[in-house]
Formats: structure tokens, sequence, C-alpha cells
């Protein structure tokens, strides 16, 4: 993956060109005079399953790529109530 960096003001002047970026996978570090500020990341696919987001990750160089087949023995997901993974967060966070 891809890092641009841009400030402030180019940032809010071009935003639909660094949002295309963004589309394309990239993420924009927004800097203020020449400091790191935030940034701009492209939303994770909920449509991706687990193994494809791995083979993905393991593409932008985030994982590196296992060994043989090991991939396919992966054990299915297991199934989480909606919202459940966000208020466990929650809670630890509060706690």
């Amino acid at each position: 993956m891809r890092n641009t960096s841009v400030g402030i003001r180019d940032a809010k002047t071009h935003l639909s060109r660094y949002l295309k970026l963004v589309q394309k996978g990239e993420e924009v570090v927004i800097t203020d005079h020449g400091q790191p500020v935030g940034k701009i990341v492209p939303m994770a696919s909920r449509d991706l399953t687990l193994k494809d987001r791995i083979e993905r990750l393991v593409e932008q160089g985030v994982l590196e790529p296992l060994a043989g087949e090991r991939m396919s023995r992966l054990p299915p997901a297991l199934p989480v109530p909606k919202g459940a993974a966000q208020r466990l967060l929650q809670e630890d966070r509060d706690a």
C-alpha cells in the first residue's frame, strides 16, 4: 500500500483527487507544517471473505505469505452477533 503525504491546504483544495487515491487503496497522510496530523484510509470491505482479506494483506506487504497451502486449512470464522465486537471494545475502553 502506497502512502501519499499532503498539507492541509492542498488536501482541502484537491480533496476529490486524494479521495480517488484512497478509493484505489492508497492512504493519504495529512500534514500541518510537515507534521502528520491525520490519515485518510480506505474503508474495509465487509464483503471479502477471511481468506480474501488475508490475501489482500499479503499483496500489500502487511503479512508474509504462508509456505504451502496452509491457508486452505483455516477454520471457518465464528459467528458473532451484530455489534458484539464493538460493544466489547467499548467496554474495554471504558474500563
